[in-house]
């Protein structure tokens, strides 16, 4: 085994996890329609998508279908997503602090992968949803450089600019001037807008 796959996510995936659950609890009920620079979800619909990857990921992890799961959890109360992320990721902590599902294999939608790679995977998944929700809501200042330097690295590797299309899950990369941050530069990679 390689350093690199014997590597443990789930520290790197709780700060993740803390940013995104700082940027939750900071919407308020005003900002839930605000658009989001994820085109098909609003505030309100991005809150429900990272809640559903939650459930998703606790789902894989007891050797379930993450299928099963919507990719939109709806019918909480405006005031209640912090409440539920909260819940969701303690449940997702408790299914992954087993060491031995770091190695098992789990089938996600969209690939059967190690669990340490899917942890890996989720976690810049949630890292450019929190710049989602701070674009939304005007909080950048509140995120973490560390991890979107580290997501954008890992996106450049699986996710090539030459194997983009509007159809796909990343939109061509949106070319950005040198001297952005690099939440702006991840963000444009994945041809969101900053």
């Amino acid at each position: 085994m390689t350093t690199e796959l014997a590597h443990d996510p789930r520290p790197i995936f709780a700060r993740a996890l803390d940013q995104a659950g700082q940027q939750v609890a900071a919407v308020s009920p005003d900002e839930l329609s605000n658009r989001t620079p994820c085109a098909d979800y609003d505030v309100r619909a991005l809150l429900g998508h990272v809640v559903a990857v939650l459930h998703k990921l606790a789902r894989v992890g007891t050797g379930g279908d993450a299928r099963d799961v919507p990719d939109v959890i709806d019918g909480i109360a405006d005031g209640g997503w912090a409440s539920a992320f909260t819940q969701a990721r303690s449940e997702v902590e408790r299914v992954w602090a087993d060491d031995e599902k770091l190695d098992r294999m789990v089938e996600l939608p969209w690939a059967t992968l190690p669990g340490r790679v899917a942890l890996d995977a989720y976690t810049h998944e949630f890292t450019v949803h929190s710049w989602d929700l701070a674009h939304a809501t005007r909080r950048l200042a509140e995120l973490d450089p560390d991890l979107a330097a580290q997501a954008l690295e890992a996106f450049s590797k699986f996710a090539p600019p030459e194997a983009r299309s509007e159809q796909g899950p990343f939109s061509p990369v949106v070319p950005v001037p040198d001297d952005v941050d690099v939440y702006a530069r991840l963000a444009a990679y994945l041809g969101r807008r900053p």
